[in-house]
Parts: structure tokens; C-alpha cells; sequence
């Protein structure tokens, strides 16, 4: 099983792959049963009768079946790219892309990472509670915040050498789940009439507050749109497959919590029904494994949520932050801003809800958002793929209406807790919206310069000896797409700014793909031996290792015989000594001579603060610093002079 994780992606069905796949992709959702019911209990606690726990139990199946099942497992892994999934991929998928397009993607994927503060909070929380059954008084809040700071702490480490025992862990999990919740159905299967849709609308229109508490059976599916990002780890057919297993498990729990319920209403207890159907003997065992079924589905939202920044860095949608890689595992990284930041977050989380039964009043929004966007996208995408848009019409209004509904419920949370998720997606949304639009701006300004009318000076440049050598190889980083073409401030640069002589010119492009994970490069020689220029191909979940790739191009070359890396100096030549590179990074400096409008100089000043949680080009690229130099150039804007100084 090490061997099929170590792999990466599983796409074939396999044993290892389904177990795999239980500990990777359902740890949020499988959790759920520890306080949805809970949730639903202190909704109508004025009002404890059979319609409570019936119609809630109705709601819950029919959400599960109708979003989890239907909507992702069945319509939405079919939207992957090349087998990676998620919010941001969808948008990769996407050809042509309107901007409002970016502005959805940004608010899902905004409020998916909030959701990542708040899953570790209640999951740990609501099972270490389970020891106040044995004593009322136990300090929760500080065993709380030292599991999750070990969790934390531990992820720089990577998390490979216990990331074997999640998927065996959830099997015993989800195992306990259905058995458990068989033992209460037996002794009450009517319970299982709540199948009927007819509960779930009695629900809706007889309970008191029935509506609202949809917030609260809401809490049953806020893992599925994790388990779409996570479609890369383990494969469509693997969810598919597994999800059978884990839905049967979970109904089967919720139902025998139903159960024990309708044969204790009148006691009228405002208990967690999920520790009272475990026997006596077994309730130390199981608060032991809901604990570390909790600690495996934090570890998925933290991993989930490296992924998505990692994704979102990648497409422009966030500033380049230090990523690391702790193991040799494909696709494991680890960073270390995103990671403290959610744990200040979630350990303020536990510190100031304290209780799981007022982590879920702040559950539930911010993931109705992110499953509204992934709607609306979800929609375009079939579409632009040629589905007959009547079909489309009716799976958007269908789902709009069903999660709309959700929102509006969820919203009655706001006050309660529903804010602080709120306010954490608006901060990454800012960080996003900033990023993304201001570098817009300021890529409308790039001019671009023809290479053929420059052939020559570069020809004579190199062999000017009247001009002192800068470098043996003189590296730079261009954005131009054609390969006629460079960006002006690169000619400005080399010939205007301060000559720069050398043997080579290198032009190297990084075009960053929507193909998750190719890795490909072409050279062409512009001029055979002085100026050349590299594309390298690389998707969005590849590191751009530039100084390495470049070093093994080189390599290449050389093998070939199509270069020599010599030095332009002759007694260094003499013993065979390399050429000498150096990198020239080229930082565009908006004038404040420039008039721009109020919406865009905003949208700047937002970038030029959200460009302080960026790392330098330096590091973003892996370039050599002791050989790289930054050069400032400001963007030359032409606007008309209403009045020019005149000559006394």
C-alpha cells in the first residue's frame, strides 16, 4: 500500500487504492456523524418529537444522495483534468475563460480554505468531548489545542510515515460507523421510513424552524467538495467505488441515532446521541478512534489546503509563497505560512467557540458558497463541452435551488459564529482578488519588441571587445509567448540601460500549462550560439525549478554536441574551466507619474500590499542567488499632457 501512496495518483481500482482512498478522500464527510445530529438536536430543542428526528433524518439522506452522490461522485469527477480535480482545476479545464469566471473561482476557492479552519476545530473537538461522559469536568479546550499544536508541528516533518495507517484507520472507523448504527436499527427499523422524501417536506413546512435547520443537516455533505479536490490523490473510480461502502456506513449511523433517539425523546435529554448508541464497554475504544478519525480528516483539510494554495500560486490566483518538500512523496508539499496561519486560526477557533455545539453555528457557510460557485462553473464547463443547454438549465436550477436554499439557512448562523468563516474567506478572496487583477493591470502595459530588427546588435554586441564582458551566459526570464518576440524592457535592458556584452544570451520561458502535470521543453537557436531561447512546458502542480531544469538542458546540449560550455576567457579556457551564467530578473515599477482610474489604483494598492506575503522571483524559481541580479524598470505608460511647462 506504501507503494501505491508513494505513486501518487491511483487511478486503477485495487484494494490498496479503496483503502487508500477512505483515508485520503472521506475523512471531513465521515466525520460528520459526530455532530450533524447534535447540530439538528440543539436547533429544536424547544420542540423535541418524531418529526424532528424523522424529517431530519429524511433531509439528511436526501442530501447525501442528491449532492454528495449525485452531483459529485456521479456529475462533477467527470470534470478532470487529466485525473485532478477541484475548484481551481475546473477553472484549468475551462478554454476560454470570461473574468468573471476568476471571480467565482476566487470566492469558491476562498471560502474552501476557510472551511479548512474550522473542520480541524469541530472534528477533534466533538470527539474528545466523549470523555465527559466519563467525567463532566474535563478540561476539552486543552487537550484540544495540544492535539491539533502537535498536528501542526508535525507537518514539516511531512506527514508519509503515518499517512500509511489513515486508510486501515477509516476502515475500522466506518466499520464501527454501520455496525454500531445497525445495533440501534434492529431494535426500532421503522425508523427507516425516513427514507420518504414526505418526511422531509413535513420537515420543511410543519416543523417550527424546520427551514432553518437545513444549516444544520447541511453539516452531513461538507466534505464533498473536498473529496473533489482530492480527485487527484486517488482517482474517480476509487471515490466511486469507496463512497458505496462509506454511504451505507454513515446512513446506517445516522439512522441508528435516529433510532435511539425516538425510543429516549421523552427524556428529553440534549445529549450526543452518537456516543449513547455505543455500548458502555466500547465507549473509551471509540472515543479513542473518533479522535483519531478526527485527526485524519484535519490532516486531509491541511494537506487539501497546501494543495489548493499550492494550485492557486500556480494559475496567479495567489502571491508566491515558500513551499517546501518534506518527502520524496509526488506531490506532498508543505507550507509553512499556510500552515501556522491555520493553526493560530483553528486554535482561536477552540479558544473562543470552546464547545463543538457552537463550532457549528460558524460551519457550514462558507462550504454553501463554495458548492454554490462550483455550481455555476460546473455549469459553463458542460456547456462549453456541447451538453444540450436545456440539460444544463435544469442541473443549474436544480442545484442553485437546493443549495440556495442551504445558504439562506446557513445565513441565520451569521451572528452566531457564520462571520468568522465569512471574514477568513474575505481575507483570502482580497489576497486572490488583489494578486490576480493587479498583476492584470499591469501585464496590459507590457510591450513587446520583434526580435528580427535586434538580430544584428546582438551579433555585434557579442563581438565587441570595445564593451567590457558582463557574463560568459547572460540568463533572462521572459514572458513573451512568440518566439519572435521578446518584452521591450529585456531590449532596454541589454542595449540601453547599461550595455551588457556576452557570449550567450539566454531567453528562458516558463509557460505554466492548465496539463496538471507535464513537464516538457523546447530550445530554439534564434542566432546558433549566441542567442537562444527555452520554453519549458510545466502544469500547475510542477515546481517551477528553473535554475535545475536549465541545468539540465545544458546538459543535454552538451551531449549533444550542440553547445560548449566554455569560458569566454582564454586562460580559463585553456584549463577547461565552464563559461560563467549570470540571471538578470527584471521588477516593472508602476510610475506615480501614471493617472490611472480610481477602481484600478485601488486594485494596485491592494496588489502592493497582498506583494508583501510574496516570496522574489529568486526563490519562486529556485535560481541562484549568488549569481542573480534584479533590475528595476518602470511601466511606461503613454497618456496625452493636458498642459506642458513652457521655456521662460
Amino acid at each position: 500500500m506504501k507503494e501505491a501512496e508513494q505513486n501518487g495518483i491511483i487511478q486503477k481500482i485495487s484494494l490498496a487504492g479503496l483503502i487508500i482512498t477512505l483515508g485520503v478522500v472521506f475523512g471531513d464527510l465521515g466525520t460528520s456523524p459526530l455532530y450533524t445530529i447534535q447540530a439538528i438536536l440543539d436547533g429544536g430543542r424547544d420542540n423535541l418529537n418524531e418529526l424532528l428526528v424523522y424529517g431530519g433524518l429524511s433531509c439528511i439522506f436526501w442530501t447525501l444522495t442528491l449532492s454528495t452522490t449525485t452531483k459529485y461522485i456521479f456529475i462533477t469527477l467527470r470534470a478532470d483534468n487529466n485525473g485532478e480535480g477541484g475548484i481551481f482545476s475546473l477553472y484549468a479545464l475551462i478554454k476560454e475563460k470570461p473574468y468573471w469566471f476568476a471571480i467565482l473561482t476566487m470566492i469558491g476557492g476562498s471560502a474552501l480554505l476557510a472551511d479548512g479552519v474550522i473542520t480541524p476545530s469541530i472534528t477533534v473537538t466533538s470527539a474528545v468531548e466523549g470523555l465527559k461522559l466519563f467525567n463532566p469536568s474535563i478540561p476539552v479546550v486543552p487537550i484540544v489545542l495540544v492535539i491539533l499544536g502537535v498536528l501542526f508541528f508535525i507537518q514539516q516533518f511531512g506527514t508519509n510515515f503515518i499517512g500509511s495507517y489513515f486508510g486501515p484507520v477509516m476502515v475500522i472507523w466506518f466499520s464501527m460507523l454501520g455496525i454500531v448504527g445497525f445495533s440501534q436499527v434492529v431494535h426500532h427499523p421503522g425508523i427507516l421510513q425516513a427514507i420518504s422524501p414526505v418526511y422531509a417536506y413535513r420537515f420543511l413546512a410543519e416543523y417550527p424552524g424546520g427551514f432553518v435547520l437545513l444549516g444544520a443537516v447541511f453539516l452531513c455533505t461538507t466534505g464533498a467538495e473536498a473529496l473533489y479536490a482530492a480527485l487527484g490523490h486517488c482517482g474517480k473510480k476509487n471515490i466511486r467505488v469507496s463512497w458505496s461502502f462509506v454511504k451505507i456506513a454513515l446512513l446506517l449511523n445516522y439512522f441508528g441515532q435516529g433510532a435511539w433517539l425516538i425510543r429516549n425523546i421523552e427524556s428529553g435529554a440534549l445529549v450526543n446521541p452518537f456516543f449513547e448508541i455505543m455500548p458502555r464497554w466500547f465507549l473509551m475504544p471509540g472515543i479513542i478512534l473518533a479522535t483519531a478519525a478526527a485527526i485524519i480528516a484535519s490532516q486531509a483539510i491541511i494537506s487539501g489546503s497546501f494543495t489548493l494554495v499550492s494550485e492557486a500560486v500556480s494559475l496567479n490566483f495567489w502571491p508566491r509563497i515558500r513551499v517546501l518538500h518534506p518527502t520524496y512523496i509526488r506531490g506532498q508539499v508543505y507550507m509553512p505560512f499556510v500552515n501556522w496561519f491555520l493553526w493560530a486560526a483553528c486554535s482561536l477557533v477552540v479558544f473562543f467557540f470552546k464547545e463543538s455545539s457552537n463550532m457549528t453555528a460558524a460551519y457550514g457557510l462558507a462550504i454553501t458558497i463554495t458548492e454554490i460557485m462550483t455550481t455555476l462553473l460546473m455549469s459553463y464547463y458542460l456547456y462549453t463541452r456541447g451538453l444540450n443547454h436545456r440539460i444544463v438549465l435544469v442541473f443549474l436550477m436544480a442545484y442553485l435551488t437546493i443549495e440556495g436554499s442551504f445558504l439562506i439557512a446557513n445565513l441565520h448562523k451569521f451572528m452566531n459564529g457564520g462571520w468568522f468563516t465569512l471574514f477568513i474567506a474575505s481575507l483570502y478572496f482580497l489576497v486572490m482578488f488583489g494578486w490576480y487583477f493587479g498583476r492584470k493591470i499591469k501585464n496590459r502595459y507590457i510591450t513587446f519588441a520583434d526580435l528580427d530588427k535586434y538580430l544584428d546588435l546582438f551579433r555585434d554586441l557579442s563581438r565587441d571587445e570595445s564593451v567590457p564582458m558582463f557574463a560568459t551566459n547572460l540568463v533572462y526570464i521572459i514572458r513573451a509567448n512568440r518566439y519572435d518576440q521578446v518584452e521591450s524592457k529585456v531590449i532596454y535592458s541589454i542595449f540601453q540601460k547599461q550595455p551588457k556584452r556576452a557570449k550567450t544570451y539566454w531567453l528562458l520561458h516558463v509557460d505554466r500549462v492548465n496539463e496538471p502535470n507535464r513537464f516538457e521543453y523546447q530550445i530554439r537557436q534564434i542566432i546558433p550560439g549566441i542567442l537562444i531561447r527555452i520554453d519549458f512546458h510545466i502544469g500547475f502542480k510542477v515546481e517551477p525549478r528553473i535554475n535545475l531544469y536549465f541545468r539540465e538542458v545544458l546538459e543535454d546540449l552538451v551531449k549533444s554536441g550542440e553547445l560548449k560550455l566554455e569560458s569566454s576567457f582564454d586562460s580559463l579556457r585553456k584549463y577547461e574551466i565552464p563559461g560563467d551564467f549570470k540571471f538578470i530578473l527584471i521588477d516593472r515599477i508602476m510610475s506615480r507619474d501614471v493617472n490611472l482610474p480610481n477602481r484600478e489604483n485601488l486594485i494596485l494598492a491592494l496588489n502592493s500590499v497582498v506583494r508583501k506575503l510574496s516570496i522574489s522571483d529568486i526563490r519562486t524559481l529556485n535560481l541562484d542567488s549568488t549569481n542573480t541580479i534584479i533590475e528595476q524598470v518602470p511601466i511606461i505608460i503613454d497618456q496625452p499632457v493636458k498642459q506642458r511647462i513652457k521655456r521662460l
